[in-house]
């Protein structure tokens, strides 16, 4: 029993990972400035208020799998419950969020790796970009694999350098840079934000770690639960660390895309700090890069049966020309990113957890209740969200 135990803590701990390894990425890297232009104080409860709406969307998601007899991915559930329409909004949700993330990475790598060269050489930042685009794009090539297995490790890590890097920051903060309100403000973070949370895609992952086993699936909630928290704790920590060193009148004395938390850094903190932070920064954006740049190639070959050098094509081409173009910021691309694909997935799953609750093929080891009012405040702050961000483009 001591065993039984012991594997089911073990495996629980595994899917804590692997969603909080999904959510912390570089939108993190994004929150501390756009938090600032709206205040501390409001952005935290920003932060809070989308962290715990994606947490109930966790949740949902949970349910609608243990509802479902076999495998699927995101698409599959929404295929089986909102039919061929949600599966493809759910597919382009996808699409349109993963391209966006890598546009993004392809434009942080580039400013954060000019950073770090720029005592030894001056290149602008779109030389690195590409740079680090061939280097990626030869390691997707030749086929590299996820380390599964080391993604607790690696995560700890990385939560690890995080917090070292909020922690230590913390005798050198100045408070009056956190007391600063701007209520105008109040949805200039919350593409970003949205972003720095969208986790739906490590669930079913999630529920493969923990088995097939009745007892390993009872620990799916609490899973959810500590490995949506996390994050939470994580961004209010680091943003309160980045913008009480930096604050906003420091944040918009820089070039947009130095805006980035740990680029930031190095105009206003050690030297030596700041290069262990942009070397977590570049470290975080590679293996994201290079997990999702895999993925789509895998679809592309997987399911679509295209030749691989095309999929590399279709998968990298689009990033790199919008990144090239340098027609966008890393904090544009990421915010309106989060709003769209983040808002697209929330609809989707609240309705396909609606349907599940009613047409579900088995009964799932937890439940949780989501009244009318509630899944459509949510629905409203998505479709708010979303209007916001396309309404900031084009006018």
């Amino acid at each position: 029993m001591v065993v039984k135990k012991k594997h089911n803590n073990f495996a629980m701990w595994m899917a804590v990972a692997t969603l909080v390894g999904v959510i912390v990425g570089a939108g993190v890297l994004g929150i501390p400035y756009v938090i600032a232009q709206s205040g501390f104080l409001l952005g935290f409860i920003i932060i809070v208020t989308i962290g715990l709406i994606f947490l109930a969307l966790n949740l949902f998601m949970g349910e609608i799998i243990l509802r479902t007899k076999g495998k699927h991915q995101l698409t599959g559930y929404m295929e089986k419950y909102l039919g061929k329409t949600g599966k493809a909004f759910m597919a382009f949700s996808m699409l349109f969020g993963i391209y966006g993330a890598l546009v993004a990475y392809l434009i942080g790598e580039g400013q954060i790796l000019h950073t770090i060269f720029l005592p030894i050489v001056s290149i602008p930042p779109l030389y690195f970009t590409l740079a680090f685009f061939v280097l990626a794009s030869l390691i997707i090539f030749k086929g590299m694999k996820t380390v599964g297995k080391s993604e607790l490790y690696v995560l700890i890590i990385m939560l690890t350098i995080i917090l070292l890097i909020s922690f230590g920051a913390l005798p050198f903060i100045n408070l009056d840079y956190l007391t600063t309100f701007h209520p105008q403000n109040f949805l200039i973070p919350l593409g970003v934000i949205i972003f720095a949370f969208i986790s739906s895609a490590a669930l079913p992952e999630m529920a493969e770690v923990l088995g097939r086993h009745k007892a390993h699936k009872k620990e799916f909630k609490r899973a959810i639960i500590i490995g949506s928290l996390i994050p939470i704790f994580i961004y209010s920590i680091f943003a309160f660390s980045i913008i009480g060193l930096v604050g906003l009148d420091n944040f918009q004395l820089l070039e947009p895309n130095e805006r980035i938390a740990t680029v930031a850094l190095s105009f206003y903190t050690n030297a030596t700090f700041a290069l262990f932070a942009n070397l977590f920064a570049m470290f975080a954006m590679l293996t994201s890069f290079l997990a999702l740049g895999m993925g789509l190639v895998q679809m592309y070959t997987y399911d679509f049966h295209l030749p691989k050098s095309l999929a590399l094509v279709l998968t990298l081409g689009l990033p790199l020309i919008l990144a090239l173009l340098n027609i966008s910021t890393f904090f544009a691309v990421l915010a309106i990113t989060g709003a769209i694909a983040g808002g697209i997935d929330g609809i989707l799953i609240i309705l396909a957890y609606w349907r599940a609750k009613k047409h579900g093929e088995r009964k799932p080891e937890f439940e949780v209740s989501c009244p009318w009012y509630l899944g459509y405040t949510i629905i409203g702050v998505f479709l708010f969200g979303m209007s916001y961000q396309l309404y900031s483009i084009f006018f």
